[in-house]
């Protein structure tokens, strides 16, 4: 660490602790789970050796898990050395281990970002164990997805972040019987399940958002069969089969209004809905299919008019226009950046895209070219850096195998 980043930590750790809850992540791609932050007054540009690292936490165990980000602390999962997968919190000043709960047995691919609500924490582990824990890391309940709901997942096992909705916890084990799911989030009770009716119910690796479509409020899913709909009551009600099956559909869905776009990896392609009212329930039309617009599993945001993700997994992201679908400029390999998969999030006007070999970029959210204003490059500690970047508080979070890094990206004042 130079001398400038240690100066700069200090500072942080000391003098700007209460602006920390300013702003909050709680869960997988944010509080609105599109991957975007609210926050203002971030950096434009980056110093040439990137932003000040404020903090490094180490020992959180293998897996591609990113962060949620919640008052004082900072939650992950990781493979234990004990052939566990655990739940870790971290301060959030400092990067300090706090404690870390079972979760269940380890798992190669694990990538649940756990999910916080008021003093309780949510995650899912590979086998399927989802658990919830307190504040203080003790174990309050859990189910598992294969053994209470007969789970179907894919090969890479689950993966999916836990959804909060009120007082209920909607997860996805997937299968015939029990596609969906909804439990009580206080007990792990069953408040209703939904069998969906496709040929490949299978649970996907994305994660659940809400939509509300002609008055009426639902859950939208990327399973392997495609693009599903389920009432809040646990009502069947839409599908789109264009993007399934897959090896692995992983991205989350984009709601804005009416609106649902949706993307899936291996050549499959990217596909706009537009949900209406149909009787008491939602029918979903195609407004477009693009098959530039494929995504394997870095994600793909909204800022304003434009859609911005990487093209499967080929480290060339793209910018395209939302309602139409148009791709208006795509990544040259020469232009910055680094190599690989590429996950993004985007705050106050920019892109930051991480992707696989490590790299970091900061880019600007505009439509008129991949425009990187900055770049930094975390040590590698084996395995590639799949894990989603997050913005919260002034702070730039990134995983990278059992380490954790913290950087600070605000503004001058």
């Amino acid at each position: 660490m130079t001398a400038r980043h240690r100066a700069t930590a200090l500072k942080l750790t000391l003098a700007l602790l209460p602006a920390l809850a300013a702003a909050d992540w709680p869960q997988f791609r944010g509080p609105n789970r599109d991957g975007v932050s609210a926050e203002g007054g971030l950096l434009k540009a980056w110093p040439a050796d990137g932003p000040a690292l404020v903090w490094t936490a180490t020992g959180l165990g293998r897996g591609y898990s990113s962060v949620s980000v919640v008052g004082d602390r900072v939650y992950t999962l990781g493979n234990a050395k004990d052939k566990t997968s655990r739940l870790v919190a971290l301060d959030r000043a400092t990067g300090k281990a706090l404690w870390s709960g079972e979760v269940g047995p380890a798992g190669g691919s694990l990538g649940c970002t756990p999910t916080a609500d008021g003093d309780r924490v949510y995650a899912l582990g590979q086998a399927g164990d989802l658990v919830c824990l307190d504040a203080a890391g003790r174990r309050v309940w859990h189910r598992n997805l294969v053994a209470d709901f007969g789970g179907v997942p894919g090969g890479w096992k689950y993966c999916e972040s836990p959804l909060v909705d009120g007082d209920r916890l909607v997860v996805t084990p997937g299968g015939k019987d029990a596609t969906l799911v909804a439990l009580k989030k206080d007990t792990g009770e069953v408040v209703w399940k939904c069998p969906v009716p496709t040929r490949h119910p299978e649970a996907g690796y994305s994660s659940v958002v809400v939509a509300t479509a002609g008055g009426v409020r639902h859950y939208v899913q990327l399973i392997n069969g495609g693009l599903v709909g389920v009432g809040t009551g646990g009502r069947f009600l839409w599908k789109y089969e264009r993007l399934g099956p897959n090896t692995a559909n992983v991205p989350t869905p984009t709601v804005l209004g009416e609106y649902v776009f949706a993307s899936a990896g291996y050549g499959k392609g990217g596909a706009l809905l537009r949900l209406k009212a149909d009787g008491d329930g939602v029918a979903a039309e195609e407004v477009y299919f693009n098959k530039r617009l494929t995504n394997k599993h870095g994600g793909v945001v909204r800022v304003g008019d434009y859609l911005f993700g990487d093209a499967d997994d080929k480290g060339l992201p793209f910018c395209a226009r939302f309602k139409t679908g148009e791709v208006l400029w795509g990544r040259e390999p020469s232009s910055g950046g680094g190599s690989g998969s590429a996950s993004v999030t985007a705050a106050d006007g920019m892109l930051y895209f991480h992707y696989q070999d490590g790299v970091t970029a900061l880019v600007k959210a505009g439509p008129d070219g991949y425009e990187q204003v900055g770049q930094l490059k975390v040590p590698k500690t084996g395995g590639p850096s799949w894990a989603h970047p997050v913005v919260s508080g002034g702070r730039l979070y990134l995983r990278e195998g059992d380490v954790l890094y913290c950087y600070d990206v605000r503004g001058p004042k």
